[in-house]
């Protein structure tokens, strides 16, 4: 596939990986993308995961037509882009390998050895001369990962960013972009917010026509609707306006509070309403609702003195990447000694800009008037 007349990809799909990362499904397989800029001198664009050496290896092969690279530019150390390392040097002895400095040292830990004798260390604004295209590289740190460098190619006007606009799935998967790119970003680079918002200030000032991340598709059109999305994702905006339900519910009392809940809300008018069952849902779908969403309702147990375990990871989830600037509610269900409000307002307490609902549920075991009453109070105030 050409991405430009010299640019071509030579990437890979996967589509036997059940988790990405040991934690996230991903049901349309995952792409590691690499690419290759052919001009009078050869860069190849990182490498993949260890289970495709031999197809990434026949992809340089074919794409550079019996030409020999003479770079491997290592954006990022994470292995699904950088196993392939020793075997590129093997293949390809007489290649240097640009990195940055945090990058050589990673790859001492990862391989053994630092690579000194090829060893070209790219920094803030540094630049690689191919012929026509001249390469700039901007450091990333924690985008997700400290050593982290994006590349861009004046020349053809392409922005390699790394994991920066990512995806899940394969290439060949027919799916909406923002919904698995979401996922992805809360999941997996939504901690670092204020990191990625000083990248989009540094791409803010190159003429960008393409970006090639290092999963998921190639950006060629209407780039600033990405763009907008990357600045609302990492500056903790509701992308949204919309309510979000997550629940746990022991023997269906609560999941019932929060099932009527939601009818209340769609009576009110609100615009979107979504229940997430956390104990059966994809946890990493429940976390991109509750970012792309400006309200969130929290409905749950007690349970042991504390609060029902799904719910207590789906609150650690959100304050773990920065959850803020959003509107929270509450209900909570005990038999004998109600605690879970007490206990999830504690661990909401550093998040930034939260607004509390005024109303509440209590349940006491099951439903009864004064609950349903509360539950049409707090619809009536989140469709306000």
């Amino acid at each position: 596939m050409n991405i430009t007349k010299d640019i071509k990809y030579i990437g890979v799909n996967d589509r036997k990986i059940d988790l990405f990362e040991g934690q996230y499904i991903v049901p349309e397989g995952m792409a590691y993308n690499s690419y290759a800029i052919i001009d009078e001198k050869i860069a190849v664009m990182d490498s993949v995961d260890a289970a495709f050496t031999d197809e990434w290896l026949n992809n340089i092969e074919s794409a550079l037509e019996g030409r020999k690279p003479d770079y491997l530019i290592v954006q990022h150390m994470e292995p699904d882009h950088s196993a392939n390392i020793v075997n590129f040097v093997n293949a390809y002895p007489e290649a240097k390998i640009v990195a940055s400095a945090k990058a050589f040292a990673m790859m001492k830990n990862f391989f053994g050895t630092d690579f000194a004798d090829k060893q070209i260390v790219a920094a803030e604004g540094s630049t690689l001369s191919l012929g026509k295209h001249n390469l700039t590289f901007l450091t990333a740190p924690m985008v997700h990962w400290p050593e982290v460098i994006v590349t861009y190619d004046s020349a053809d006007k392409v922005l390699f960013s790394a994991d920066g606009f990512g995806k899940f799935g394969a290439l060949d998967a027919e799916e909406d972009w923002a919904c698995e790119a979401r996922r992805y970003y809360f999941g997996i680079v939504g901690k670092y917010g204020a990191q990625v918002q000083a990248l989009l200030k540094k791409a803010a000032a190159l003429d960008i026509e393409t970006i090639c991340p290092l999963h998921g598709p190639i950006l060629c059109e209407n780039l600033g609707y990405y763009l907008n999305l990357y600045n609302t994702w990492s500056s903790y905006q509701p992308e949204e306006d919309g309510i979000m339900i997550a629940y746990t519910s022991v023997y269906g009392n609560t999941k019932k509070a929060a099932e009527l809940l939601a009818e209340e809300l769609e009576k009110n008018g609100c615009p979107k309403v979504v229940l997430n069952d956390l104990a059966r849902c994809d946890m990493a779908e429940a976390v991109e609702d509750a970012f792309r969403y400006s309200k969130l309702v929290l409905a749950t147990t007690t349970y042991n003195a504390d609060i029902f375990p799904f719910m207590r990871e789906f609150i650690s989830h959100l304050t773990e990447r920065n959850y803020q600037n959003r509107t929270v509610a509450f209900i909570e269900n005990g038999s004998w000694a109600p605690m879970a409000v007490k206990v999830m307002k504690a661990m909401l307490e550093k998040s930034k800009n939260l607004v509390i609902a005024e109303n509440s549920v209590k349940i006491n075991s099951a439903l009864n008037e004064e609950s349903l009453t509360q539950v049409k109070a707090l619809a009536a105030e989140l469709c306000k």
